[in-house]
C-alpha cells in the first residue's frame, strides 16, 4: 500500500522550484497524487532563508568549518565531525 493511501489527513509536500519537481513529465503524477488527496506548495523561485538545507549549509560553511584551504579528505573529515557532534555541539535555530 503506498503512503497516501495510508494517511488519514490532508498531506501538504513542500518543494523548491528544481526542474525535476517542475518537469513536463511529472505532471501526471502530480495529477495523480493531486486526485489522491495531496496537495503542493512550492517556494518562491529563490527562496534559501526557507530552505532548511540552505540555512544548514551557510551555518557550516561561515562558522562552524574552519576558514583554510583544505583538501577533499580534510572537508570530508570536517563535515563528518559536523555530522557526529549536531544537535551537541553543533546546533541550528530558526529565531
Amino acid at each position: 500500500m503506498a503512503m497516501i493511501e495510508k494517511m488519514k489527513k490532508p498531506i501538504t509536500v513542500i518543494l523548491d522550484n528544481a526542474s525535476i519537481h517542475t518537469s513536463k513529465k511529472l505532471q501526471p503524477y502530480w495529477d495523480l497524487l493531486k486526485e489522491k488527496g495531496m496537495s503542493f506548495y512550492f517556494l518562491p523561485p529563490y527562496s534559501p532563508e526557507l530552505n532548511r538545507i540552505e540555512v544548514l549549509w551557510r551555518k557550516m560553511k561561515y562558522e562552524w568549518l574552519p576558514f583554510k584551504q583544505m583538501n577533499p579528505e580534510e572537508l570530508e573529515n570536517e563535515i563528518d565531525k559536523i555530522h557526529k557532534g549536531f544537535g551537541k555541539e553543533y546546533k541550528l535555530t530558526f529565531f
